[in-house]
């Protein structure tokens, strides 16, 4: 008889294991916790990504900038495990055992239906600004091509939209504190889209794939899957973990992979990115990232 299945069951038992234990480990939210995750509720129990969801054998996590945004990724705060995905309006979207999803992220989603995939990929960059403090430099793109400045509407503009022409005038008191900012965000995810958000990419090699980097397949609807993490082994083989919003406006969320093994990380040495609940895989041609900001 072979010895593959018991082989096979075996690495996936351990892998299980080494999962289930990362799983438990919550933690009380600190100061440094909320300088880093503003958005964070002050009393939430969290676990970090990087903590909890470890390498595949044989894989390493590739080396990351302090405080570049694939670092904030990396400790992105989850919620307990078996936290189910939820909508907007608190309905239940995904269960928390559901085999596609590994975690839900400790972010607020609002509530409206606004902060949908290309939205939450825009939120969490826009979070990372702030904890930079670089929040005059959030600029998105409407589908109009019209941009977004955090700067313009912390100085009290506001866009008058008309016949998918975008108008920005003074209109409120001068305002740059977090209200604002997630005011902000509010009439970026309002305007945006999973079209804009693809013009607004700079298009990334398959080579050079890493956190933070974004597939966009765009459309009515589009959808877009943000890279939070990548692993490398020996051979050069990448994998990573993907997150998501999704439609309605939900609860972002880290995906599982079903690739035995690896799970829940993705293997980025195939032709093209197969995710759960989109139909679609994504090709390397849809693959893009934020500009650089400018540090000071």
């Amino acid at each position: 008889m072979s010895t593959r299945p018991i082989a096979t069951a075996l690495v996936l038992c351990l892998t299980g294991l080494l999962a289930s234990d990362s799983r438990a480990e919550m933690r009380p939210t600190t100061p440094g916790d909320r300088a880093r995750y503003a958005y964070l509720p002050a009393n939430a129990p969290i676990r970090a990504l990087g903590d909890m969801a470890r390498t595949p054998p044989g894989f390493e996590r590739v080396a990351v900038e302090a405080g570049s945004f694939a670092a904030f990724l990396r400790g992105l705060p989850l919620r307990a495990a078996g936290a189910s995905v939820r909508s907007f309006d608190r309905e239940i979207i995904v269960d928390g055992d559901d085999p596609r999803l590994y975690a839900v992220a400790e972010l607020d989603v609002g509530h409206r239906d606004l902060q949908q995939c290309a939205d939450s990929a825009i939120r969490l960059h826009a979070e990372w600004l702030w904890s930079r403090g670089l929040a005059s430099q959030a600029a998105y793109r409407f589908v109009s091509g019209d941009v977004a400045t955090f700067s313009a509407y912390a100085a009290g503009e506001r866009p008058l939209v008309a016949a998918n022409r975008v108008r920005w005038e003074r209109r409120a008191e001068p305002r740059s504190d977090r209200v604002a900012y997630r005011a902000f965000l509010e009439v970026v995810f309002t305007y945006a889209s999973t079209l804009s958000l693809a013009r607004e990419l700079v298009h990334v090699a398959r080579a050079e794939v890493s956190p933070g980097d974004v597939f966009v397949a765009p459309g009515s609807p589009g959808h877009a899957v943000l890279v939070l993490d990548v692993a490398r082994d020996r051979h050069g083989r990448r994998v990573a973990l993907l997150g998501q919003g999704y439609m309605p406006a939900q609860d972002f969320h880290v995906l599982a992979s079903a690739e035995e093994g690896l799970s829940p990380w993705f293997s980025l040495e195939t032709e093209s990115v197969k995710t759960p609940f989109w139909p679609k895989p994504f090709s390397w041609a849809q693959l893009g990232r934020f500009a650089r900001p400018t540090e000071h």
